[in-house]
């Protein structure tokens, strides 16, 4: 039994294949009312913050780990990539991982490969070392974030009390986000960069102690089945090439040799990786599972949502320090609204949905980040931050709402004891996206900017508008996506 009033039971499921082994199951104890706000939800709430914060806590810190390591300004950005491809490429397989060979041993696993990178990014004096642990990082981040997702929407029955959780989830992603631009700033403006991965350290150390003790009670039996390692590293290989094909066409054009190739690539890793699963006895994703409605609809807005996120918190973050000439903390302390006004879209989300629905939901918060994006597409090249404010705060309700919707979408369209590997369909998305994200929109922001000053603020009024284009393809898809009911991942083919 789980910690805080979880239960583990796995019991056999006449729909689920013969080639998808049933792995253990968590359903609330008869005392779940305690176990919903206990030490073991805390434990995994505080993961999902620092994989988070670990991700915003860096763009406060890119003027100033460039000026001191030396980076170009065309390299700086894969402090964030680096971590983004990693991440978005490994997810699939640590959500396999986890339901095969126990999503506690992961999520453990996860935070010791992660405080282990942060320790030594915090002590790199190179950009190829600090890249690399960035790289790490981002490894041990794909086992801590789906294990952790599936002990949530495997801890708690379908319904608001899951809703309600994946809120709560949500909402401390957007503490996080918060808390990385406020507490970079603070670190950068009155210690060093470094103590932006070193803080992670003390923390994933009392979290890599306490995780036996909490989680230590599920009974997670070693699975024989092997993980698809060669479908791992082709999906790696595909994202690391897609991204680096495109953060090349900003600085070398699209017709240059170098863009070209990555692409090619990039679309022959992937196809090899369909192929691949095709033919695969233990592939990373079921091909039947890919074809579910709620899961497609929620891995493509996730794609989106990513792109316009971490793009724009990247170059607004270089807007407001080279053009507004703000320091790091006045820059996290600015940007910091849009992750509190998120933290309430995540923490009310489950009480919004009871009244309109998850579709509407997803229909509304794409569009309020849509209209928040059209105002920051009029950033202005001096003066004062208050005239974009508002469309901050905008931004990060989208985002947060929609992001707990379609955490919740994924989440309905399947069974127990594959939410491992659904929370790293899902997670992927949204990290590819990222990736994509934050190497596309400062290449065009820096392409059109330019070297003249008079053109300050052109190119990142030109990275909003594709930002706001991403939010209204979400739109798009969320109004005419009709997902269907309770479409199982475990039927029969």
């Amino acid at each position: 039994m789980l910690h805080a009033g979880f239960e583990a039971t796995s019991p056999p499921d006449s729909r689920t294949t013969a080639a998808v082994p049933p792995q253990p199951q968590f359903r609330r104890s008869n005392d779940a009312s305690r176990g919903l706000h206990g030490p073991a939800l805390a434990l995994i709430l505080t993961a999902a913050f620092m994989v988070v914060l670990d991700f915003s806590i860096v763009n406060v810190a890119l003027p100033s780990i460039q000026r001191e390591l030396g980076f170009s300004v065309s390299s700086v950005q894969w402090i964030v990539t680096g971590y983004a491809i990693t991440f978005g490429g490994l997810l699939i397989l640590g959500g396999r991982a986890a339901d095969l060979f126990g999503r506690r041993r992961m999520f453990a696993a996860g935070l010791l490969i992660f405080t282990a990178a942060s320790l030594a990014g915090g002590l790199a004096h190179d950009p190829v070392l600090l890249v690399a642990s960035r790289v790490v990082q981002g490894a041990g981040a794909a086992l801590v974030a789906p294990a952790a997702l599936s002990l949530i929407t495997t801890g708690f029955p379908q319904g608001p009390a899951r809703n309600r959780a994946l809120g709560m989830y949500g909402a401390t992603a957007s503490i996080g986000f918060v808390a990385g631009q406020v507490l970079g700033g603070v670190l950068v403006q009155f210690t060093s960069w470094r103590a932006v991965f070193l803080v992670n350290v003390p923390v994933g150390l009392l979290a890599v102690l306490v995780t036996p003790r909490l989680l230590g009670r599920a009974r997670e039996p070693r699975s024989e089945r092997r993980l698809d390692l060669g479908g791992a590293l082709l999906v790696t290989l595909s994202v690391a090439a897609l991204v680096f094909a495109i953060a090349q066409v900003g600085v070398l054009g699209l017709a240059a040799p170098a863009p070209l190739a990555a692409l090619a690539l990039a679309i022959a890793s992937a196809a090899a990786f369909v192929a691949v699963e095709r033919r695969h006895p233990d592939p990373l994703v079921r091909p039947q599972l890919l074809r579910l409605p709620g899961l497609r609809k929620a891995s493509t807005m996730n794609l989106l949502l990513g792109l316009w996120n971490a793009g724009e918190m990247i170059v607004l973050s270089l807007y407001l320090q080279q053009v507004l000439h703000y320091s790091p903390l006045v820059t996290g302390l600015v940007i910091a609204p849009q992750g509190v006004i998120g933290f309430s879209a995540g923490a009310f989300g489950a009480r919004l949905a009871r009244r309109i629905g998850i579709r509407r939901v997803l229909v509304l918060t794409s569009s309020i980040a849509t209209i928040g994006f059209l105002v920051l597409t009029r950033l202005p090249v001096g003066g004062g931050y208050s005239p974009v404010l508002a469309a901050v705060m905008l931004v990060g309700f989208g985002t947060a709402g929609t992001a707990f919707g379609t955490m919740v979408t994924a989440a309905e369209s399947v069974t127990d004891h594959e939410q491992g590997v659904v929370g790293g369909v899902i997670n992927t998305s949204r990290q590819v996206g990222a990736a994509i994200g934050a190497a596309l929109l400062p290449a065009v922001a820096q392409a059109v900017n330019g070297a003249d000053p008079t053109t300050a603020a052109a190119g990142d009024r030109v990275a909003m508008l594709i930002a706001a284009a991403a939010a209204a393809m979400a739109t798009a898809v969320a109004l005419r996506d009709r997902q269907g009911r309770k479409e199982l991942s475990t039927r029969a083919d």
